[in-house]
């Protein structure tokens, strides 16, 4: 017996209620109330609540770009995760043309090898050719069994509807789930192109060349094609009302969609495209900030039970990183940080906001991620056998989010200012303590997850 947690307040996706946690070899004995036990240590959790450790289902880490690799490592971006929280993390393997699925996941598995918690991928097709079925099938007998497909950047990682179909299927016959980027390539580039031609060339064209339909029709055309090919589909960082009410259709009728958003899209909007570079830079990501009306619809279909995550889409880059594309937003690499901030921001502006309740943003955060991926009821709950991968959240501490403050490499932060209040204020991995009061006390090596079928 390694470690007694006591008096806690215990928050599953269902419930909260008042227990014991004993904790032994990495995972959870007991949960009862007055253990009596004699562990090498016990930690008196009274007015804190215990969450299971999150679970980000989509960051970024170490990702290449011409203006160089995104600001976080698997070393920087693990680390700033459990400073936020989150205990699991799923990234990617996004192979090079003519690169086989295998030998880029080989590739990948070995740059994560810093990380200081546990991790998996999901495996991204980025062409279709004679090996590619096999391929698939090969990663999911590695215990890889989602893939990512992008219906935008066709020039690059992006698949053409012929390709697109025939991945779908053969994720379907894998016995697979595939992860969706949804906007329409082909449009995008149009007015991307065309904007520039014209002498627009700032962050706000980034925002005007992404318009809200260009996700909406790609979810509307996703939702069709995998329907027909009898393949279960997880669409990523929806922003728009519009792309819900298809999402919404489509889960009614029995259609095996799920639906992920992120704290940007309902935090933010697109009045953060107004101002000089320096301030609006940062904001560049896909697909860009959207309407308040955007953020309410967001906040619903998650009351709603339309939206079943929320991840971060952790993709930082530097200020100077940003300026590579000074004279043409095209240019600017496209993303931002928040693996340090979900959890915070969800429990400002969703628990004390009432928007949403402890047990949802443990669902969103955690078991549900956890289900949809294959890694419950390791990761995602606490119960007796799970990992003990835990959060003691103390929620009177208020604060700031200041770039100069977070665990990130980047220097730049689209959340800067925002105040908090609640803060990850014990992290444990694997019944480990790897964070306590604001000092990282582990150095780790995180476990590749296999997930199964």
């Amino acid at each position: 017996m390694d470690l007694l947690i006591k008096n806690a307040t215990v928050v599953t996706s269902t419930h909260a209620h008042k227990a014991d946690i004993l904790i032994g070899n990495g995972i959870i004995i007991s949960i009862e109330k007055n253990i009596d036990a004699t562990p090498r240590r016990i930690i008196d959790a009274s007015n804190r609540f215990i969450f299971p450790g999150g679970i980000d289902p989509h960051v970024h880490f170490h990702l290449p770009s011409p203006a160089g690799f995104s600001a976080d490592d698997f070393y920087t971006g693990s680390k700033a995760a459990i400073f936020g929280g989150t205990t699991t993390f799923i990234d990617f393997v996004t192979p090079e043309r003519g690169q086989s699925l295998v030998e880029a996941l080989n590739h990948r598995i070995d740059e994560s090898k810093n990380s200081l918690i546990d991790h998996t991928f999901h495996v991204s097709p980025v062409e279709w050719n004679a090996t590619t079925e096999q391929e698939i099938n090969d990663c999911v007998n590695l215990g890889f069994t989602s893939f990512k497909v992008y219906m935008a950047y066709k020039s690059s990682i992006g698949l053409n509807d012929d390709a697109l179909k025939k991945v779908l299927n053969a994720v379907a016959k894998a016995g697979g789930m595939a992860t969706v980027h949804a906007e329409m390539g082909d449009e995008i580039e149009f007015l991307r192109n065309q904007l520039y031609n014209y002498g627009c060339t700032t962050p706000l064209y980034h925002a005007l060349s992404r318009p809200p339909k260009t996700e909406s029709d790609a979810v509307e055309q996703i939702i069709a094609m995998s329907e027909t090919a009898k393949c279960p589909i997880y669409i990523v960082h929806v922003s728009t009302a519009k792309s819900l009410e298809h999402i919404q259709k489509a889960q009614k009728r029995g259609q095996r969609v799920y639906a992920e958003t992120c704290p940007q899209y309902l935090l933010l909007n697109d009045t953060a495209y107004n101002g000089t570079f320096e301030a609006t830079a940062k904001y560049v990501l896909s697909p860009p900030l959207r309407k308040q009306n955007d953020n309410d619809a967001l906040w619903r279909a998650i009351d709603h039970g339309i939206v079943q995550t929320v991840g971060t889409d952790h993709c930082p880059f530097t200020q100077r990183q940003k300026e590579y594309g000074q004279d043409d937003f095209r240019k600017i690499p496209g993303g931002a940080g928040g693996v340090e901030h979900r959890l915070e921001l969800l429990y400002t502006y969703g628990v004390i906001a009432q928007r949403i309740t402890p047990s949802q943003l443990v669902d969103l955060t955690s078991t549900q991620p956890a289900k949809l991926f294959g890694l419950y009821p390791q990761k995602g709950e606490i119960a007796v056998g799970s990992d003990a991968d835990l959060v003691i959240w103390n929620p009177d501490i208020k604060g700031k989010i200041l770039a100069a403050h977070h665990h990130s490499n980047a220097d730049i932060n689209i959340y800067e200012g925002f105040k908090t209040v609640g803060i990850p204020e014990t992290v444990l991995v694997n019944g480990e303590i790897a964070l306590e009061n604001g000092r990282l006390i582990t150095n780790r090596q995180g476990q590749l997850l296999k997930r199964y079928r």
